[in-house]
């Protein structure tokens, strides 16, 4: 993941960085959707429905309790670079999108892999990976950490919980991918901008201490200082826990947002844009609202241990600075993240399932099964489930980023276009036949 971020990064020259106005600009300047696909906007709102879900709130405090503040550090790089790795794969994803069997736009990993790569057995079997990993097994995660958050703040049955979610989550993604993003576009940025909200009263509650703790999270990355309340400590644990929990979080080069990303309408209408609207998601998950989470603990009087971790420790945390209030606000938050990641991770599946060529009645019966891999999940132990989790995500993030860094060519040719005609001060416009060979088996019809 980091030496794919980095390599992104080098060659696109530092575009997370040099063009991170872009990403606004193309995430302003949109609001058009019809029957064919949504608004970058809504793209955004889905992808960041399954980023921002218990990775940034249980999964930020796993990563403190075994790695210590400096594995916020490594939380961070893992974002910066992967930004540039979620623009490779989004960019991508657009380029190769086509049109779905009812019309509406569909794209993703198995889409430049079998399109671009010309290995349609390799894209099968992204596409199942991606739909045990996000149809199933993530939304188990989801679903675990709302039954425990609710279970003990209001004292609610776990199994209860799980089949109260199912069923919600069953009317929302029983509308399809449009349904999905109209409710994303709904309920992501008011639950994202109320817990941010929420840091910043706790920083200023706390403003003399955030200096210190800052450095303490930059000592502690480089083993300069000891990781206090870290079970496993040393710059190791620090380095392995950030990267595995930030991954888990911001999915950066996973191969999962570039599937909502390719149903986009993009605006300027070029591949890139879109790039750069899923670069920003990247940044608004970890940097933002991952940082949230842990500045909220370290500026608490909690100390992590093996049996105050995950959503837990962040409960309890939040409760040292609110009283009681702290303990309800989480498990609420925990249901709203978790929950729009449930139904973010579906839309995922569904469209790696249309790719298989599944028809309505697979898409039925992938729904049904969604539902109750989320009842499932919630009556499972925490570990149990996040060790499924880690080991599913492995083999398609292996499988996409081997494909992304194979069209890597296509990547930088499609960027110095956009970034060009920005430079002329053009609207950016992308058509295929402006670009022989560039990228065989893009489907001319839709960038002509």
């Amino acid at each position: 993941m980091l030496a794919v971020g980095i390599y992104f990064t080098a060659r696109l020259g530092l575009i997370q960085f040099v063009h991170f106005r872009e990403m606004w600009r193309c995430v302003r300047g949109s609001g058009e959707t019809d029957r064919d696909g949504i608004s970058p906007f809504q793209a955004l709102s889905v992808s960041l429905a399954s980023r921002v879900g218990t990775g940034n709130i249980a999964g930020v405090a796993v990563a403190l309790t075994l790695g210590g503040p400096g594995a916020i550090f490594w939380m961070w790089m893992v974002a910066l670079v992967g930004m540039a790795t979620a623009y490779a794969e989004s960019t991508l994803a657009q380029l190769y999108k086509v049109h779905g069997p009812d019309g509406m736009y569909r794209g993703g990993p198995a889409y430049y892999i079998s399109r671009g790569l010309g290995l349609p057995w390799l894209a099968g079997l992204f596409a199942v990976a991606l739909i045990i990993s996000f149809g199933l097994v993530f939304n188990a995660v989801q679903a675990n950490s709302i039954a425990q958050a609710v279970e003990g703040a209001f004292g609610i049955n776990a199994g209860l919980v799980g089949l109260g979610v199912a069923l919600i989550a069953g009317v929302v993604i029983f509308g399809g991918i449009p349904q999905i993003a109209k409710v994303a576009q709904l309920i992501v940025p008011v639950m994202a901008g109320i817990y941010l909200l929420v840091a910043v009263i706790v920083l200023i509650m706390d403003f003399n201490e955030v200096p210190g703790i800052l450095m303490g999270i930059i000592r502690s990355a480089f083993g300069l200082q000891e990781a206090v309340g870290g079970v496993a400590g040393g710059v190791m644990a620090a380095i392995m826990n950030g990267i595995r929990r930030g991954l888990f979080s911001n999915e950066a080069g996973m191969g999962s947002a570039p599937n909502i990303a390719a149903v986009a309408i993009p605006n300027p209408h070029h591949p890139s844009s879109q790039g750069f609207v899923q670069a920003l998601g990247v940044f608004i998950d970890t940097i933002l609202v991952c940082t949230a989470t842990a500045v909220v603990i370290l500026l608490a009087d909690v100390i992590p241990t093996d049996e105050l971790t995950g959503v837990n420790l962040t409960q309890a945390a939040l409760s040292d600075h609110f009283g009681p209030f702290g303990h309800i606000f989480i498990a609420i938050a925990i249901f709203f993240f978790a929950f729009t990641s449930i139904i973010g991770n579906y839309s995922y599946a569904e469209n790696s399932l249309v790719f298989l060529g599944a028809g309505k009645p697979g898409i039925m019966v992938l729904r049904f099964a969604a539902m109750g891999m989320v009842l499932w999940g919630s009556l499972q132990a925490v570990a149990t489930v996040f060790d499924f989790a880690d080991a599913s995500m492995g083999l398609m993030a292996t499988i996409n980023l081997i494909a992304i860094v194979a069209l890597s060519g296509t990547v930088a040719h499609v960027t110095r276009d956009y970034l060009r005609q920005r430079k002329l001060g053009q609207e950016p416009q992308f058509h295929i036949a402006d670009h022989p060979g560039i990228a065989p088996g893009v489907k001319p019809d839709i960038w002509k």
